[in-house]
C-alpha cells in the first residue's frame, strides 16, 4: 500500500467513525477498523497530524481538519461512483462492487470521476442507498434519499 493510499484510508476511516457518533476518534477504533495494531495506528495519526490532516490529542484520540475532511470526501465520491458504475453499467452483482472500489478508489484521476459521474447523471447514492458526495465535497445529507 503506498503512503498516499494509507492516508487516504485513515482519513476516510475517521471520518466513517466520526459520522457514526459525536466526539474523537480513538486511535483504538481507528487501529480496529483498518486491522492495523495500536502502534502503527497512533504512528500513521501524528504522521497526519503532522500533515495538517488531523487534530491529534495524545491518548484522547483524533479529528479530522477540514483539510482532512477533504481528503476523506474525495475517496468516498470515489469509491461510491465506482460502486455505482460498475453496478449499473457493468452489471457487477453489488456484493462485490464494494470490495472493486476498495481498491480502485485510489487510482482514478478528477478527470475519470467526472466522466463516471457525468455518464451515471450525477447520481446521488451508491447500490447500497448510501449517498454520494457531490463534487463541491460537501457532506451529502445522510438520511436523505
Amino acid at each position: 500500500m503506498s503512503n498516499s493510499q494509507a492516508i487516504e484510508d485513515y482519513a476516510k476511516t475517521i471520518y466513517s467513525l466520526s459520522c457514526e457518533r459525536d466526539g474523537l476518534v480513538l486511535n483504538g477504533e481507528v487501529a480496529d477498523r483498518l486491522d492495523v495494531t495500536p502502534a502503527t495506528a497512533t504512528s500513521m495519526l501524528k504522521r497526519l497530524a503532522d500533515l495538517g490532516l488531523v487534530e491529534y490529542f495524545p491518548y484522547k484520540g483524533v479529528s479530522l481538519t477540514p483539510a482532512g475532511e477533504k481528503v476523506a470526501l474525495e475517496v468516498i465520491r470515489h469509491h461510491r461512483l465506482i460502486e455505482a458504475y460498475l453496478s449499473e453499467a457493468l452489471g457487477m452483482p453489488e456484493d462485490r462492487v464494494h470490495e472493486e472500489a476498495e481498491v480502485l478508489e485510489h487510482y482514478i484521476s478528477e478527470e475519470l470521476e467526472a466522466l463516471i459521474a457525468a455518464k451515471l447523471g450525477e447520481p446521488r447514492h451508491d447500490p447500497h442507498g448510501t449517498p454520494i458526495p457531490g463534487p463541491d465535497l460537501v457532506p451529502p445529507t445522510w438520511g436523505a434519499r
